[in-house]
């Protein structure tokens, strides 16, 4: 039997949803833009995106000659922690939610996929909602005098 959320988890199920929607997009931007980064460094165009340096504010460089700010790591860098994140996300809603650990992993492949943390999280917001309608419409109401 599939265990289900508990009711007084409710509010906390609610908030990791949130934060996990928030996590879910951020993350799934830095994924396209390192994706981008690696168009311009490792295809026949040899290029770093260097920030702030003699070239102007923002400008594609030739492969290791960035004398300013090397934005092309640093994309790399915040999609790494910002992944992290996302992991922990992941992990606080699905054990709060109490699904099998084959979900946790489809979930934490949205962070490494281009465009599927934008699907998932399409797709989980509505899994979760729609647990969490059923299970609060199965308690009972109270009724005050």
């Amino acid at each position: 039997m599939a265990l289900k959320p508990k009711i007084p988890d409710v509010p906390r199920i609610r908030g990791a949803l949130t934060f996990y929607r928030v996590f879910s997009y951020i993350t799934g931007l830095f994924l396209l833009l390192l994706v981008l980064e690696m168009l311009f460094k490792y295809t026949p165009m040899q290029r770093e995106i260097e920030l702030g340096g003699p070239n102007g504010l923002l400008a594609l460089v030739p492969v290791d000659s960035v004398t300013a700010i090397n934005l092309s790591t640093g994309i790399l860098i915040v999609h790494g922690w910002l992944y992290v994140i996302y992991l922990f996300a992941d992990f606080r809603l699905w054990s709060l939610m109490r699904w099998p650990f084959k979900d946790f992993l489809l979930i934490a492949l949205g962070g490494v996929i281009p465009f599927l943390s934008f699907i998932v999280e399409h797709f989980i917001t509505r899994r979760v909602n729609v647990q969490l309608a059923e299970l609060e419409a199965k308690q009972p109401v109270e009724v005050s005098h």
